[in-house]
Formats: C-alpha cells, structure tokens, sequence
C-alpha cells in the first residue's frame, strides 16, 4: 500500500510540474505572436537581395517584355482570386517612377481589362516564363525590381513595399 501512495503522489508531482510548463510556454508563445502579428504576407521565393531568372513573354498589347525592361514594379495576379481583384485597381492607379508590369495567370478578361489601360499586363499559365524567373507561386504577390535585376522589395500587399500609395 506505501508503494500505490508514493506512486500516486509522484503521478500528481510530475502532472503539477507538466501544468506549470506548459502554462510558461502558452505564454512565452502569445508574447512572441504580440510582436509578430502584422501581416505574415505570402511566401516568396524571391526575398530583397534576390537574383531573377532570365525571361521573354509578351504582353497582351504585342510588346516583348524582358529582365532589360527592368527596373520595375512587378505584380503577379490570378484568375477566380478575390484578393487580386481588390487590389488590381489600386495597382493600375498606382503613380511611381516605376514602370508596372502585371502577371495575370489564368484566363480573367475582366481583370486584364481593370489593369490594361495603365500597365503593361502578360497573361500566361501558372508555370509561364515571367512566373518561374520570379519563382513566384501565389498570388497575389509584388516585387520591387531594380535594373542589376535584383529583387528590392517583395510583398502581397501595396502597404508592404516601401512605394507611396494613392490615398
């Protein structure tokens, strides 16, 4: 009977002990979240710093389109994707000194048509050349581009690059 007490006991310790731990971690965990919880933003490829693939595509005006039309303000859209329809007329009224490239995948003429009139817009499938030099896989996602062909910025969201946006 001692031996059943002193096991109960040492149960009821270690449980204590657990409880306490776990409480400790809970809140080390929401303490570093509080730090953390702007807009975790898409996962890019392509970080600041980063080197583009080599690419040749065509926008939908003719024009050949190339890394030598760099430096630019580079935006990936989809097709059926509600945050890029939300953000496309911001980014076709956009004023910077960056010339402005759309990357519409999937077939949405409303949304080459909202981003045509202002910036030059290449339609091409997922795995499209612009696509994969920017390894880009969500949408919707902007690069900052400059003329070494290096990525400055990268976001999913207008506020996330360091350009001015109309109020």
């Amino acid at each position: 009977m001692p031996y059943l007490i002193a096991a109960v006991v040492l149960i009821g310790l270690l449980s204590a002990l657990n409880l306490v731990l776990t409480l400790a971690l809970v809140r080390r965990l929401r303490e570093q979240g509080a730090a953390h919880r702007g807009h975790a933003g898409p996962p890019m490829a392509l970080g600041p710093g980063s080197q583009i693939g080599d690419f040749t595509a065509t926008t939908t005006e003719g024009e050949p389109v190339s890394p030598a039309d760099l430096p630019a303000l580079v935006a990936f859209f989809s097709a059926n994707c509600a945050p890029c329809h939300e953000l496309a007329p911001r980014f076709a009224e956009l004023t910077t000194g960056l010339p402005r490239l759309a990357v519409v995948t999937g077939d949405d003429p409303e949304l080459v048509a909202v981003l045509s009139p202002a910036v030059r817009v290449v339609v091409e499938d997922h795995d499209g050349a612009v696509s994969s030099a920017f390894q880009n896989t969500w949408t919707p996602a902007l690069y900052i581009v400059d003329g070494g062909h290096r990525v400055v910025a990268a976001g999913g969201r207008l506020e996330d690059l360091p350009i001015e946006s109309p109020a």
